[in-house]
């Protein structure tokens, strides 16, 4: 590829948008880690063959110099279109035509009808599990109709591998304005009039960030874009990698220009290898391109960007902890001050911002500032992306902006609450966990909350990195503040004592409580070694780890005592706890769960209604298993 001058930028998008003119159709087909687990790669194969097979003339790479318009097809791949409950998804453009659940069978008809007549296969189509009624596209379809999505535009629809279709959509243009036409204090306070926060958890002002690592007197200086995402249940950041790698690196370009760095390096957790792939190809792509490397835009400024693979430790999320794993050291988190603006990667200024924070960068320099703080509460500007799962219709990624209230994501954008199987449930909602293990509960009376860091924090909750799971009334809040303490004790690092040990009592102490041993005494250890490892942890980490725990309490004591005092967990799910029994209206005496039980705890006639001697029963279930009327309850 060409060495692109200042110029060029604009040359190559006013070329790949004329051949874009010539394309008869576009097939984007989602190709994020979600959908090509449900086969999307196999689907993409197919429609090569089906278009071949058609005589249509088929792209993948867009060809500038072809001006023979007839059938012809671009068949690309995407990043994560968001609608992850319904991949795979195929998009024809430019009719806006959406297929979900797409498989290999249903290309041959989609190539056919669609591509070559124009027809619409409504089969295929979104179905409102509401109302039944289909929608064609995403213009249509409530899950995309309710979002405004500014960070993940371009996600779903750019090609994340063609640095060509990034630039045709203004890619890098923002960097060149800021290597070429701002100074670097006009970086910084451009980014801070926006209002922009950092995205990973603090919510610190990212232009307050850089213009404390601008003021170091330093002859080097870094930058680091923060990509491991550990969350449970969290995907933002990996699918912003994989679906548009360019913006992450031009926002990281313009964090260079606003601090005086000229070396970047990419944070990315092992785990997200097809992430680890487009960074690479993008950083590759960029270097050939002349917008990386030696006098970048002929400002006389140079930019490399580095990737570095984490092992995949939720610790080194902390950016204290994330650059010592740079450095080759353990990753483990240190004693601030000094701040990393101060005294960073190898001991010079830093400054580290996660993905979601740097993709929103260059649409600030873009757009300007006021475009930006357009979005938003007074405290908190611009949207949010939410990895939205658990017990929800629309399960997948979101952008939101700050101020929108759970009902909101919950019912209009998610569909709704559904059962434990599947099924939507008008009155459902029990709760939601946000913010991850650092994070905490919402309930319903926090449905019509505006959702922005300042409320969030204020109900015993955080933003944090944007993990969003719901959960129905079927769900155990017990064990739900046992699974998040589960994992931030194993991820913990073990350097400080109050985390290294308190977690581990923690988790002990809620086991007690799950399995029917646990006492008064056992609640008020519970609540005050959270406490003390909240006050005493070392990082923000261990501060955090019993956001969870604390916050179950706070809104769910109730379900605490039932479990500690009366022994029964109100959902059934504790094993220890469930109270089973045979519905005497279903069951027809069988015999088939009394022959089947390993301890002889069912007793009764044949053809007359049995019993279960609650004292012998080990609750393994075997009797639920084999009964065909669903008579024997209290197994969740």
């Amino acid at each position: 590829m060409e060495t692109l001058t200042k110029i060029d930028l604009r040359e190559v998008k006013k070329s790949y948008n004329e051949a874009a003119k010539r394309i008869h159709k576009r097939v984007v087909i989602c190709a994020g880690t979600g959908c090509i687990a449900n086969g999307a790669l196999k689907v993409f194969e197919a429609f090569e063959k089906a278009v071949e097979e058609a005589g249509m003339t088929r792209f993948v790479e867009l060809e500038l110099n072809y001006h023979d318009d007839h059938k012809t097809i671009q068949l690309t791949g995407s990043g994560c279109q968001g609608f992850c409950a319904k991949g795979p998804l195929v998009n024809i453009l430019p009719e806006e035509t959406m297929y979900t659940k797409v498989k290999v069978e249903d290309v041959p008809e989609i190539v056919a009808r669609s591509l070559a007549n124009d027809e619409v296969i409504e089969r295929l189509l979104y179905i409102n599990p509401v109302d039944g009624s289909r929608s064609r596209g995403q213009t249509e379809i409530p899950f995309y109709k309710r979002q405004n999505r500014l960070v993940l535009g371009e996600c779903g629809h750019v090609d994340p591998q063609s640095i060509r279709e990034y630039i045709a959509h203004n890619g890098y243009l923002a960097a060149e304005k800021a290597f070429t036409e701002m100074k670097p204090e006009d970086v910084c306070q451009t980014i801070l009039e926006s209002g922009l926060r950092g995205r990973g958890g603090g919510g610190f002002p990212t232009g307050k960030k850089w213009q404390l690592t601008l003021q170091e007197q330093s002859e080097k200086k870094f930058v680091i874009c923060n990509g491991d995402e550990g969350d449970p249940g969290a995907f933002m950041d990996r699918s912003l990698m994989e679906g548009n790698p360019h913006r992450i690196l031009e926002g990281m370009m313009i964090a260079a220009r606003a601090v005086g760095a000229d070396e970047a390096y990419v944070y990315v957790r092992l785990e997200y290898p097809l992430a680890v792939s487009r960074m690479r190809k993008a950083i590759e792509d960029a270097m050939d391109a002349g917008v990386l490397g030696e006098n970048i835009f002929d400002s006389g400024h140079d930019m490399y960007i580095h990737i570095m693979e984490g092992a995949g430790a939720f610790v080194c999320g902390e950016e204290t902890a994330l650059m010592a794993s740079i450095e080759g050291k353990r990753g483990m988190p240190m004693p601030k001050p000094p701040f990393p603006a101060q005294k960073g990667l190898f001991g010079r200024p830093t400054v580290i911002n996660n993905v979601e924070t740097l993709a929103a960068v260059p649409l600030i320099i873009r757009n300007g500032p006021g475009w930006f703080n357009a979005f938003g509460t007074k405290s908190s500007k611009g949207t949010k992306t939410f990895a939205l799962t658990g017990h929800v219709a629309n399960t997948g990624l979101i952008e939101v902006p700050f101020g929108t209230t759970l009902r909101e994501i919950v019912y209009n954008i998610g569909g709704g609450v559904t059962s434990d199987d599947g099924k939507i449930t008008g009155d459902g909602f029990k709760a939601v966990q946000i913010g991850g293990p650092s994070g905490g509960c919402l309930t319903e009376e926090d449905l019509d909350l505006p959702l922005d860091y300042d409320n969030l924090i204020a109900k015993g909750a955080m933003v944090g990195s944007g993990g969003m799971v719901v959960m129905n009334k079927q769900s155990c809040m017990v064990q739900i503040a046992r699974f998040f303490m589960n994992f931030t004790q194993s991820e913990s690092c073990g350097k400080c004592v109050p985390c290294r040990e308190g977690t581990k009592q923690m988790l002990s102490l809620l086991d007690e409580i799950i399995d029917g041993t646990a006492t008064q005494d056992t609640f008020d250890l519970l609540e005050e070694v959270a406490l003390v490892v909240k006050k005493a942890s070392l990082c923000g980490l261990g501060k955090t780890a019993p956001s969870p725990v604390l916050s179950t309490i706070v809104k769910f004591r109730d379900e605490y005592m039932q479990h500690i005092h009366n022994k029964r967990c109100p959902t059934n799910n504790c094993k220890a706890l469930a109270c089973i029994s045979i519905d005497p209206e279903k069951c027809i005496g069988c015999t088939a769960c009394a022959r089947k039980c390993p301890v002889g705890a069912i007793s009764g006639e044949k053809k007359q209604v049995h019993f279960i001697d609650a004292e012998i029963c080990t609750k393994c279930g075997v009797c639920h298993q084999v009964c065909k009327f669903d008579a024997v309850i209290g197994f969740n």
